[in-house]
């Protein structure tokens, strides 16, 4: 019988999956699953906690920091993403001509990547100090401004400033995705394009953009995710402050349930961030969709 199994197409690609099925079980559904029960309990660090049904959820609605974290989450998100996208895409587009030390460039727009967010976030740290920082230094020495910036410490001062931060952090993923995209569009098209008059602008517009779409929605909803879900970079960098205009749910959602000791709340918190993120997923899904992208799949 084992041998049959075995010789069997299907069954032998589902006794493969079973060990990755059985981590994703262990480490993402329980997980998963035992946040948004906890989301729907009174549990207290410490406590096993009641069931309160939606009693969480109903003063979070009406709470004013859970409705300005929402805020500063969907505008933290929505900026750094368009940002990283411009940028990363005008990037990609540089690093696809035919450069002098190609490779040496490609290496280094990685490095923002590559460096741990905790030490990225302490870097920022220093650079907006208000007292040693370097972009206040510069400005002073060039006669611009009188006096030290405050970065961290006004409310929009310290949202832009983060979200530079995460721009800086973001931007080569998103240029080296759409860089791998921009390598599989044919040359062909281009000098077909040059043949017919059409301008650098109309090959962008017309040739590069649509054959890239399918590359741009998956890279857009990857970075939407990891900017949504961001954590580090505001906990190292502010922890919410100041005046809490730079929490994200991310952060209140840690703040309420190990700091505040109120596991129900914070679970709660983050189980109300899962409706954004599938709903990002979803526009990437429809987007392929709509390209007739998947799988050989209709338009």
């Amino acid at each position: 019988m084992l041998s049959r199994l075995l010789n069997h197409r299907h069954a032998l690609g589902l006794l493969f999956m079973l060990p990755t099925a059985l981590l994703l079980l262990v480490f993402l559904t329980y997980p998963l699953g035992l946040g948004v029960w906890l989301g729907f309990t009174n549990t207290k660090i410490g406590g096993t906690g009641e069931w309160i049904g939606l009693s969480n959820y109903t003063y979070l609605a009406g709470d004013s920091l859970t409705q300005l974290a929402l805020f500063n989450t969907i505008f933290y998100t929505v900026v750094a993403s368009v940002v990283k996208f411009a940028l990363g895409l005008w990037l990609a587009l540089l690093l696809n001509k035919n450069l002098p030390f190609k490779s040496f460039f490609r290496a280094i727009v990685l490095l923002p990547w590559i460096v741990p967010t905790a030490l990225s976030a302490l870097a920022f740290w220093w650079i907006y100090d208000a007292q040693f920082s370097i972009i206040s230094w510069t400005l002073v020495k060039l006669g611009l401004i009188d006096r030290y910036i405050d970065f961290l410490g006004d409310p929009w001062l310290a949202r832009l400033s983060t979200i530079a931060a995460n721009v800086w952090r973001g931007i080569p993923f998103v240029a080296i995705s759409l860089l791998a995209g921009l390598q599989t569009i044919s040359p062909t098209l281009y000098e077909a394009a040059s043949i017919d008059g059409v301008t650098p602008w109309q090959q962008f517009r017309y040739v590069t953009l649509p054959l890239l779409t399918p590359i741009i929605a998956v890279v857009m909803t990857f970075s939407v995710l990891f900017t949504f879900t961001d954590f580090q970079l505001i906990y190292v960098l502010t922890r919410g402050g100041p005046l809490n205009a730079t929490h994200l749910m991310a952060t209140l959602s840690f703040q309420r349930a190990i700091p505040g000791g109120s596991l129900g709340e914070g679970a709660a918190i983050a189980t109300m961030m899962v409706p954004f993120l599938l709903a990002a997923i979803l526009f990437s899904y429809f987007g392929l969709q709509r390209r007739g992208w998947q799988q050989g799949g209709d338009k």
